[in-house]
């Protein structure tokens, strides 16, 4: 199959099999004009033309997943191309379309329903404020949604302009691609275009600040980024059409519901669960398949370092895959309460995203139980697949740590021993998992990673010692074939560059003065993660955090999204 080359080849893989399959809002406007906040009561979508950015002019698009779609490089820079996904479709021809959609979702906050976040306190003005679905493909058998980050108002903007800034978009961008080359599931990018002139003001924070709140206004570069998945269901939507059957609250709500669930089966779970099975037995399949793939992907986010920072059940996609990258951070010194959001507290902290998804995984069948009011064997069945969520993601806890470790089973001594050691001598991360993957034969090479002034205590170092010691013998690596060969399984695990903060934040002070080389060789650097690379980019990317930098507003922490 040649290279898609240009956008009416694109055109001709359209199936909009969101909005063909479901319900709008019959309160929409026919032109897809609907950008004031309002209440949306019911449908499954709002029709939403997209607001183009003013002159917008090319960052960069993924190669790798260009490369993936079967598109040709070029396409990123031909004109039709940039103008449709820098949100201009005013040009668009059948059979793509020149509305988008925009769709709501209920908010959950660690297992709690609320609704005061909605402006009308009804949860009914809740949803994407600024992202919009312009384009559904089916491409080498896959199919992709494809969604405008940034692409202006809906009617759940809730007073707000719509836009997305530079600094966030570079952010998604390096970030959702880095995670697929870390081999964790994940929404991905496709392409970045900025404004030369439009520009919005933002809360951010002075320069050096420690503050944990914006203390300045600044002006920044509005963006669009374009970011692709399966779909971009999430438990909150299950969660708003399941509120609103649970209250009756129109004559179709629980119609709505089912519509919804059978749309998610079908788009991210028919290579698993049969279509011509009973719904009440389809959704049994979907909660074990559901659970089987969250735990999975927590696992992997602690496995690489990662912390969601706001895991709410709307941040939570039913596909089970990372999705929404507001104030996410990779860990440098370890530390199980880390939280790069100032407003999320423990409960979205580094070690407790387990059981985040624990909770996020209880309102996903919660919103599935109005379905099954008259099959009580299957609803039984479901909450027993709820209750074990706690085991299953154990296990999987377990699985990951031992591959960390080069273990062909978990070993809770020497496991509960490293956490204590890890604490203790302040570790990075990442540095620490990647030369223990070097299989060292004393601690001198493992001391790179301790940050401070740690490796002049004598009861520390030789506690240290001692873990090594215990650690190489539960190896079971006799010969120097097997330490080689056991040491490259661990480096496949264990990566070697991750997207830290202090990273990111001169790669977009660059790229606001019109400079993207620093994003250029961010996305080089990180998306291959586990190989040495030279030692230009060793020295550059593989080394700890500077002390300077530690509690730097905008650097170690960060407010919300923008």
């Amino acid at each position: 199959m040649q290279d898609i080359k240009t956008l009416d080849e694109l055109a001709k893989s359209a199936d909009y099999s969101f909005v063909e399959t479901l319900s709008p809002d019959p309160d929409a406007t026919s032109d897809g004009v609907d950008y004031e906040p309002r209440e949306v009561f019911r449908g499954h979508y709002v029709p939403v033309k997209p607001t183009p950015i003013k002159n917008p002019i090319y960052i960069t698009h993924s190669k790798t997943f260009f490369q993936e779609l079967g598109f040709s490089d070029d396409l990123a820079t031909s004109e039709d191309f940039m103008r449709m996904f820098s949100g201009d479709t005013s040009h668009l021809k059948e059979p793509l379309r020149r509305i988008g959609w925009a769709t709501g979702y209920a908010l959950s906050i660690y297992g709690t329903e609320y609704y005061e976040q909605c402006p009308f306190k009804t949860g009914n003005g809740y949803g994407d404020g600024r992202a919009i679905s312009i384009l559904e493909v089916v491409l080498k058998g896959k199919r992709w949604e494809m969604q405008l980050k940034g692409g202006g108002r809906t009617p759940y903007c809730r007073g707000a302009d719509g836009r997305a800034v530079l600094r966030s978009s570079i952010r998604e961008f390096l970030a959702q691609e880095h995670m697929h080359a870390l081999g964790v599931p994940t929404s991905r990018s496709l392409s970045l275009y900025v404004s030369k002139t439009e520009t919005v003001r933002r809360p951010w924070f002075q320069n050096g600040s420690y503050s944990r709140d914006p203390e300045v206004m600044i002006e920044e570069h509005v963006a669009i980024s374009t970011r692709v998945a399966p779909s971009f269901l999430r438990v909150g939507q299950l969660e708003l059409f399941s509120r609103r059957a649970r209250k009756s609250e129109h004559p179709k709500a629980m119609q709505e519901l089912e519509m919804i669930v059978l749309h998610l089966i079908d788009r991210e779970y028919s290579d698993v669960i049969d279509k011509g099975l009973p719904l009440e037995e389809k959704i049994v399949l979907l909660a074990r398949e559901f659970r089987s793939r969250l735990t999975s992907l927590v696992a992997d986010w602690i496995r690489v370092g990662y912390c969601q920072g706001n895991f709410n059940g709307d941040n939570c996609a039913a596909g089970g895959f990372t999705l929404d990258y507001g104030p996410f951070g990779f860990i440098d010194m370890f530390d199980p309460k880390y939280q790069p959001w100032t407003g999320g507290g423990v409960h979205f902290s580094f070690l407790n995203q387990p059981q985040a998804a624990e909770r996020n995984f209880a309102m996903f069948c919660k919103s599935l139980e109005p379905l099954l009011k008259s099959h009580k064997q299957q609803t039984e069945q479901l909450d027993k697949i709820m209750n074990d969520f706690p085991k299953v993601m154990q296990a999987k806890m377990m699985q990951m740590w031992s591959a960390k470790l080069g273990l062909t089973a978990f070993h809770p001594t020497l496991f509960q021993e490293l956490m204590k050691l890890m604490i203790a001598s302040s570790v990075d991360y990442t540095i620490f998992f990647r030369e223990l993957s070097h299989i060292p034969e004393d601690i001198s090479t493992l001391a790179k990673s301790f940050y401070g002034d740690c490796v002049y205590d004598k009861t520390l170092m030789k506690r240290w010692s001692e873990w090594l010691k215990m650690w190489r013998l539960a190896l079971n690596t006799n010969t120097q074939k097997d330490r080689e060969k056991r040491s490259s399984e661990m480096k496949k695990v264990n990566p070697k560059y991750t997207l830290r903060e202090w990273f990111l934040v001169p790669a977009y002070q660059k790229a606001q003065q019109g400079d993207y080389t620093l994003v250029h060789e961010l996305q080089e650097v990180m998306t291959n993660p586990y190989e040495e690379q030279s030692n230009e980019i060793a020295e550059k990317y593989y080394k700890e955090k500077p002390a300077e930098l530690f509690d730097i507003a905008g650097v170690s922490h960060v407010s919300c999204s923008s």
